[in-house]
């Protein structure tokens, strides 16, 4: 009988200890892009309401420090807009799985004086802008898209990010699809050395540039232009239409890519085909060790990407985000089981 005691007495020590631990406040950073960083702060804090014991950091530096630091793994989880190369990929101490998270567009934003109308333009002109070729409001080029609009003599100046950035990453790589000029002298990377123009740090950084500097133009994540109500414009695609960045437009240009998505999840969707598409749409990744150093961060993270998966989807709309299709959900939720977390 005294035995049979003792073993109660050990289980319930042992079921108390787990309770505790369970109980015990869990602290998960991350760091990475700027692009989701109004979407990432409102899951995390969503997921936070449901797990009041577990609380997620999240450092909005850039694409680039995001990649970085999750190579260091200085964070348990790292956040870009541009996927990784497989030359990053091969520098980190391990295998790193990329998870696309949500849908967003970069903008094109203006700010020129006594000009209220949404400005329209086309991919080579976006090009141009950024190559230091076309350097006038007034320019012909401009004009010729924008018929009715009293355009300035205003000298153009041009606002890019100073910092490493999957925002510079998708519209470079949107500039590279649309000029071979663009392609060869500057290229794709989430830095690039820019022809002409002033930098500032973040989204946030680029957006205060525009609305403090007129005669200026810049890019942006779309949320960042909501927010700071900053003047967008239309961009044209691949079927010549004008289309203005919209969950509805987003969305589509994402159609595609979802039917052919690659296994790691590593694709881009700039300039796509088909109508109705805005032109420079991308997913943005978050980035997860297969096999995470500590098991217990990663079962919350796991737990994380599912909840985000499915129930996240719905605050994209509202933050000026597109939710991602049902398939690439379907094909994530497979992929979650590469992590090893027991």
């Amino acid at each position: 009988m005294r035995s049979i005691h003792k073993t109660l007495a050990v289980l319930a020590c042992a079921t108390a200890l787990v309770a505790g631990v369970a109980a015990q406040n869990v602290q998960i950073n991350g760091a990475g892009a700027t692009f989701p960083y109004p979407i990432y702060s409102k899951w995390f804090d969503e997921y936070h309401k449901a797990h009041p014991n577990v609380q997620i950091n999240y450092q909005s530096i850039g694409s680039g420090g995001g990649i970085r630091q999750v190579t260091n793994q200085t964070v348990f989880f790292g956040a870009t807009d541009g996927p990784m190369t497989n030359d990053q990929l091969l520098a980190a101490p391990s295998k790193i799985l990329h998870f696309p998270t949500v849908l967003g567009a970069v903008v094109p934003v203006y700010n020129i004086a006594g000009v209220n109308a949404e400005l329209k333009f086309t991919g080579p002109l976006l090009a141009d802008i950024f190559l230091g070729k076309v350097t006038k409001w007034n320019d012909p080029a401009i004009v010729k898209v924008n018929t009715g609009v009293n355009l300035p003599s205003t000298d153009i100046t041009v606002v890019h990010r100073s910092d490493g950035s999957g925002t510079s990453y998708i519209w470079v790589d949107y500039l590279s699809k649309v000029s071979a000029e663009w392609k060869k002298r500057v290229g794709v990377a989430t830095a690039v050395n820019w022809p002409v123009g002033l930098g500032g740090k973040g989204n946030e950084g680029v957006a205060g540039l525009v609305t403090q500097t007129p005669g200026s133009i810049g890019y942006v994540e779309l949320i960042y232009a909501l927010q700071n109500k900053v003047s967008y414009g239309q961009v044209q695609n691949m079927a010549g239409e004008f289309v203005k960045a919209a969950e509805v437009s987003v969305t589509a240009a994402a159609a595609n890519a979802a039917k052919k998505m690659p296994e790691d999840f590593r694709v881009s969707i700039t300039n796509a085909e088909g109508t109705g598409v805005y032109p420079i749409s991308s997913f943005t990744w978050l980035l997860l060790y297969e096999t995470p150093k500590d098991k217990a961060q990663g079962k919350i993270m796991l737990d994380f990407m599912k909840w985000m998966l499915a129930d996240g989807q719905k605050f994209a709309g509202q933050l000026g985000y597109a939710p991602l299709p049902e398939a690439v959900v379907k094909l994530e939720m497979a992929a979650l089981q590469k992590i090893k977390v027991s």
